[in-house]
């Protein structure tokens, strides 16, 4: 392990500047969550089944959205595909505290689905801007800045909801994230090499050149060929061509890629719904921060180890050691036991995100990463939406444990399938 990576890192002014820009601005949004819970089940006496289902369909329009701003990100730069953010940050949430309950769930689904894509665009600029070991030292840095954002947004949002704030905590969360938007506009951190622009330019020369030497009557020959039946013989390569194209990136390594991060959320998400159910069940509900500390700080501190490591680890084994150790977290009975127990899968949290952000950057191409890096959001978030309902199933039907186990399991058992179809692809491989 070599800690002086993180020096050198830091050293270079536009990463250290990312970083503390992603930070600040994903702090807004890590407690909007709290917020918008409390403002439903406070503010607008609909209790908390209702709370969870705008959640979920804010989270439905995050998952929606992540690819298609990643892929805007890609071909119109980040300036002008961060405008729509801007703009739908600041108004939305600033209408969605003073509507009914009805008209806010499509307001927080649009919310959702142009939301600020602040997570996809600091890995897509850490993935130009750092290479080799200093590219898994800079994603690890990340996850560890987003540990750090979810110490303190929720409990900010907690602290400002309780106290009876909700409408301006749910307006100063639209505003300030617009206000990071504006200022990512501003420093504008580059989403592409410099040779992959130059590459960019010279073929939008050529195409702007071609469009310019082409006649009239072969617009309108590409235009009538463009209303062809499905059934009709034409040239070039169609529709499913154009989708096969588009999608050529999508290999069976990163699909594998985002099954890890869906499983990650999933036991992350289910172990955040076990670690409340636990304490609440116990009436120790004034004790859940103490565990949160111990499980975040274990992953900042796993954070800080693989950031400064030589070789990379399989986000896939990752996954399965955070998993397996998730299980024995439902056989503590006492506060201090839950924390100790939440030690050891916490510390491959921040590893997990950052092996799978390293891996996701270097197996795309720059031109289709944005695009890749929102997918990738969208499984992580896909993942989270599932562990939440799944841990409370059990937890509803065996008691607080049933959540951690089943999570835990369910990760165990993805890594297997995960694990066992890599081996007999390699081993066709082998064989042609």
């Amino acid at each position: 392990m070599n800690f002086a990576l993180y020096r050198e890192l830091l050293a270079v002014r536009p990463i250290r500047r990312l970083l503390l820009v992603g930070m600040v601005a994903r702090i807004p949004h890590s407690a909007a969550g709290v917020l918008l819970t409390l403002h439903i089940v406070l503010s607008l006496d609909q209790g908390y089944a209702a709370a969870g289902a705008a959640a979920a369909v804010m989270t439905i329009g995050i998952a929606v959205g992540a690819p298609w701003r990643g892929r805007r990100v890609d071909t119109v730069g980040l300036r002008t595909a961060l405008i729509p953010s801007v703009i739908s940050e600041a108004v939305i949430w600033s209408v969605v505290p003073h509507v009914s309950y009805q008209w806010l769930l499509p307001l927080v689904f649009v919310g959702g689905l142009l939301t600020l894509p602040i997570f996809s665009v600091v890995r897509q600029s850490l993935g130009v801007l750092a290479d080799g070991d200093q590219r898994r030292t800079a994603f690890a840095l990340d996850a560890i800045t987003t540990e750090v954002v979810f110490m303190i947004g929720p409990a900010a949002g907690a602290i400002v909801a309780t106290s009876g704030f909700t409408v301006l905590g749910l307006t100063i969360v639209g505003v300030s994230t617009s206000l990071a938007g504006l200022f990512l506009m501003w420093f504008n951190p580059p989403t592409r090499s410099p040779v992959q622009d130059e590459e960019c330019s010279a073929d939008e020369r050529h195409a702007a050149e071609a469009a310019v030497v082409s006649a009239a009557p072969a617009h309108l020959q590409e235009a009538a060929a463009e209303l062809v039946p499905a059934g009709a013989t034409r040239s070039g390569p169609g529709l499913r061509g154009k989708v096969a194209h588009n999608f050529a990136w999508f290999t069976a390594t990163v699909a594998a890629v985002f099954a890890v991060a869906a499983g990650a959320g999933m036991v992350l998400s289910g172990t955040d719904v076990g670690i409340v159910a636990a304490l609440e069940t116990g009436g120790r509900q004034a004790e859940i921060g103490i565990v949160f500390l111990f499980w975040c700080a274990a992953s900042v501190v796993g954070g800080l180890i693989y950031g400064a490591m030589h070789r990379p680890v399989s986000p896939i084994l990752l996954l399965l050691g955070m998993a397996a150790l998730t299980i024995p977290m439902g056989f503590a009975h006492d506060t201090w036991a839950l924390a100790f127990t939440a030690i050891l899968p916490g510390l491959l949290c921040a590893p997990v995100l950052s092996s799978a952000s390293e891996k996701v950057a270097d197996l795309v191409a720059e031109e289709r990463r944005g695009e890749a890096m929102g997918w990738y959001g969208s499984a992580l978030t896909g993942g989270v939406a599932l562990g939440a309902p799944l841990a409370g199933v059990f937890i509803d039907g065996t008691g607080p444990s049933g959540g951690f186990v089943s999570v835990g399991v369910a990760g165990v058992a993805l890594c297997f399938a995960g694990l066992i179809l890599q081996q007999r692809r390699r081993g066709r491989i082998k064989a042609q």
